[in-house]
């Protein structure tokens, strides 16, 4: 075997990869225990309070997760520009070059906060207008009179929590992704400490269930963008980013491009959100006990994919510093040391699923119905854990190298053209219920996975032809 496909010359990737991803992973899988958190408390407020978190957020995180994807296309090009840099501070390169790679970064704060204005305002023109309308997607009375008042406060906080995205993903570009780390973790911590007063009702406070959830969220959203902003404000290597952005450097070519970037990724990110909303919706129809088991077991897929995902962005910020320094085999070997960790990471998560089905539900919910329907759908969730790593690596690469059209076009037949069809077809046709939501998954994670390395491959070898494209 060659030397660079041994274990040895893999170790320092494995090494810097870990480096960055550790962190990212740990910011990710903080917020997924949020929800997790949430949905245990409300969970045991009462069953309604659970769908109705539930059904909310299956909405909510369709555009949400297409406002995160579309701010996620900052990283790779501030990430390419600072590999870019760090090769010319290597060389020794005269300072007026330096000053322009740095003044290049900085323009990506003033486009980049602008393009971030305009993700938030198509947000909020999306959500907003479903607030009357709750009532008309076949939800239980009960379930959508507690869902209101938690969705009005999660689309509220849409704002900041956009905005602190907008400067995580800035300084992942930039190679750092710790801030992001402790900010997430601090802001979590008091999340679930007043989802503890406002839903359960302490220190004088009326119990509000979902609505507690609500506010809970929507206070430490606010908080997150306003310890980033302090946080780059107090050293200096990142300050200068925000006080020698200036508004000429505002233009319409650098939108453009974050635009042509940002919105093919947050369509693919939407293709995913999108088949999993329509899930909440469509097991809706079928009971609240089913639509509850849903919610268990995807807060359960979603921490295993937030280490997968914080694996992904790691990949993104290797890939595009390796690609600025022109460096592509190093660009190979960070990717399938990624995919590596990921198989790792999948195998872990799988395991607790699949050995841990009878046993996850009770942390959840005392309803024996629901705990049922719940664990075979932990089952299956363990068995597309593999799928759901490999397109996320997958899709990961493909942003470090700006390869995001092609990804986009993958992601909608499969999530929505395929698996959504095949869904309805095994759990009304065929009968099978929540189970047939569940095995679309399967089909759905497994064809981008495919698709993705094999994009990814053949693109690094037309780089490899056309130094010129580097």
């Amino acid at each position: 075997m060659p030397e660079m496909y041994s274990f040895s010359a893999y170790w320092p990737y494995y090494k810097r990869n870990l480096k960055v991803a550790f962190p990212v992973m740990l910011t990710q899988f903080g917020a997924a225990l949020v929800g997790l958190a949430d949905s245990i408390m409300v969970g045991h407020y009462s069953t309604a309070d659970l769908a109705a978190v539930s059904f909310s957020n299956a909405i909510f995180f369709t555009v949400m997760v297409f406002s995160m994807g579309a701010v996620m296309g900052i990283t790779p090009l501030v990430g390419q520009v600072h590999g870019r840099l760090e090769s010319l501070l290597a060389e020794g390169t005269s300072d007026e070059e330096i000053a322009h790679k740095h003044e290049q970064i900085a323009s990506y704060v003033v486009n980049g906060l602008l393009f971030t204005a305009l993700v938030c305002t198509l947000s909020l023109l999306l959500l907003a207008p479903c607030i009357p309308y709750l009532d008309q997607f076949g939800q239980e009375p009960e379930v959508v009179s507690c869902a209101r008042p938690y969705y009005i406060l999660i689309v509220l906080s849409i704002i900041p929590f956009l905005l602190f995205c907008f400067f995580r993903q800035f300084m992942e570009g930039l190679g750092n992704t710790f801030v992001a780390m402790i900010i997430t973790v601090g802001c979590n911590l008091l999340n679930i400490v007043l989802n503890w007063v406002f839903i359960f009702g302490h220190w004088g406070f009326q119990p509000m269930g979902a609505e507690g959830a609500g506010w809970a969220t929507l206070i430490a959203r606010l908080i997150m963008p306003v310890l980033f902003f302090m946080a780059m404000i107090c050293k200096t290597e990142w300050r200068r980013y925000l006080t020698t952005a200036r508004r000429w450097m505002v233009t319409r070519r650098e939108v453009e491009h974050l635009i042509a970037i940002g919105t093919p990724i947050g369509l693919q990110s939407f293709s995913e959100a999108f088949l999993f909303t329509a899930s909440f919706v469509i097991i809706g129809w079928i009971s609240k006990e089913a639509l509850a088991a849903h919610h268990i077991a995807n807060q359960m897929c979603d921490l295993t994919f937030m280490l997968a995902l914080g694996i992904g962005s790691a990949t993104t910020i290797r890939v595009s510093h390796q690609l600025g320094k022109g460096d592509l085999k190093a660009v190979r070997m960070a990717s399938h040391a990624s995919v590596h960790l990921c198989l790792l990471m999948n195998t872990i998560g799988a395991a607790i699923m699949i050995f841990g089905r009878h046993y996850i539900p009770y942390i959840f919910t005392n309803d024996p119905e629901v705990m049922s329907i719940a664990s075979t759908l932990l089952l299956i969730g363990g068995l597309f854990q593999y799928a759901d790593g490999l397109q996320c690596i997958g899709a990961a690469m493909l942003r470090g190298i700006q390869d995001v059209r092609v990804p986009m076009r993958i992601a909608l037949v499969s999530y929505i053209g395929i698996a959504l069809p095949l869904g309805l077809t095994l759990t009304f046709y065929f009968e099978l219920g929540a189970k047939g939501m569940w095995l679309a998954f399967i089909i759905a994670l497994a064809i981008p996975a495919v698709f993705f390395h094999i994009r990814f491959n053949r693109q690094l070898k037309r780089l490899k032809y056309d130094p010129k494209s580097v």
